[in-house]
């Protein structure tokens, strides 16, 4: 059996999970001892929460509020639909996926029809809720100044996309609305965990997907012949964090591009393509062939996608799903007009 990728959300249920008591009979529950602050470290730890609950909305919003832990839920589910048709939403609304999700009830019939439907939701009893803070799946090795903004990054999301809803004209407008700025820059020792933990979290938009370590990165970062480059998206609602991350191997006649990943969180802004088409540019200008790995992961086909779209075409292949592309550098797309591009390396 593989590693077990670390949980990126916990979904709890409300009644004998966050509250003893049942909500809709009695307005008097109260807090399970210690919950509070194992939300709050789960928080800060860079892990999202939600609630999947059947219960009254109205109800049990105002007394998360009144308890002061609304803020810390994004996408709650409260309704009295199925919790698998919750989990779903929610891991829709995140774009996670489902492997990366554990989900707290107290009640076992909902555990099993959350597994039945989900087999790869990690279910666990709520009478172990004591005992989360210490699942190793839940301690991220590194806990950057990312993860501890990711709540907040995924807030400004939501209103980015009320916004988005109410625009009434061209998409491209809408973007250019949002006055992003897109820095790429050499990655310098204190961008590593988060280089690392992009690594470790990215899977949609990971081009080999595999995972390198601080120490990994920390060699190639001092590397004559590797250049490793991190990535930011800010806009006018804050800023999305480290985002991207490429890793090219410098030869003679040659950059091959061993390691090429995108946060899946920015790819409905139009920004894919800027950290590939700025390494493009810069090959050029060198004289360089530019080649660049991918393998086939399963998850990951938008960014074999991304290569093709972008130009590349395959050069060599083998039957383990191991690829190599090559671009003959003659056309690179040009950098979205509403985003401003801004370089540091």
């Amino acid at each position: 059996m593989g590693k077990q990728v670390e949980v990126k959300c916990v979904v709890w249920d409300l009644d004998h999970t966050i509250w003893d008591g049942v909500l809709i009979e009695s307005n008097d529950v109260s807090l399970k001892p210690g919950i509070v602050e194992i939300i709050d470290i789960l928080d800060k730890r860079g892990i999202l929460q939600s609630i999947a609950s059947k219960n009254d909305h109205d109800l049990a919003m105002a007394k998360l509020k009144e308890y002061g832990l609304s803020h810390y839920f994004i996408y709650p589910e409260i309704h009295w639909n199925a919790k698998s048709y919750s989990i779903e939403q929610i891991q829709k609304n995140i774009n996670i996926g489902m492997d990366s999700i554990l989900f707290v009830d107290d009640q076992e019939f909902e555990l099993e029809e959350v597994k039945n439907t989900h087999k790869t939701v990690d279910c666990v009893n709520s009478n172990l809720y004591e005992s989360l803070l210490d699942n190793p799946r839940l301690n991220p090795r590194f806990i950057t100044i990312d993860s501890k903004r990711r709540r907040k990054m995924y807030q400004d999301d939501i209103m980015r996309k009320q916004a988005e809803t109410e625009y009434r004209g061209p998409s491209e407008q809408f973007l250019a609305s949002l006055n992003m700025k897109f820095s790429i820059a050499s990655a310098g020792q204190e961008d590593l965990k988060r280089a690392e933990e992009l690594t470790v979290r990215t899977n949609q938009l990971n081009a080999t997907g595999k995972t390198f370590s601080y120490e990994e990165l920390d060699q190639f970062r001092q590397s004559d012949a590797h250049h490793l480059l991190v990535c930011e998206l800010e806009d006018k609602y804050g800023s999305y964090g480290k985002i991207g991350l490429a890793l090219i191997e410098q030869n003679a006649d040659h950059w091959r591009l061993e390691m090429m990943l995108m946060s899946c969180r920015v790819i409905s802004r139009g920004v894919g393509t800027v950290l590939l088409s700025y390494i493009m540019n810069e090959a050029k200008k060198q004289s360089k062939k530019l080649l660049a790995d991918f393998r086939d992961t399963g998850r990951n086909r938008m960014m074999n996608v991304s290569f093709r779209f972008s130009g590349f075409r395959e050069q060599s292949s083998d039957d383990q799903g191991n690829y190599v592309f090559e671009h003959d550098l003659e056309k690179i797309m040009s950098y979205p007009d509403y985003i401003d591009v801004r370089c540091h390396a």
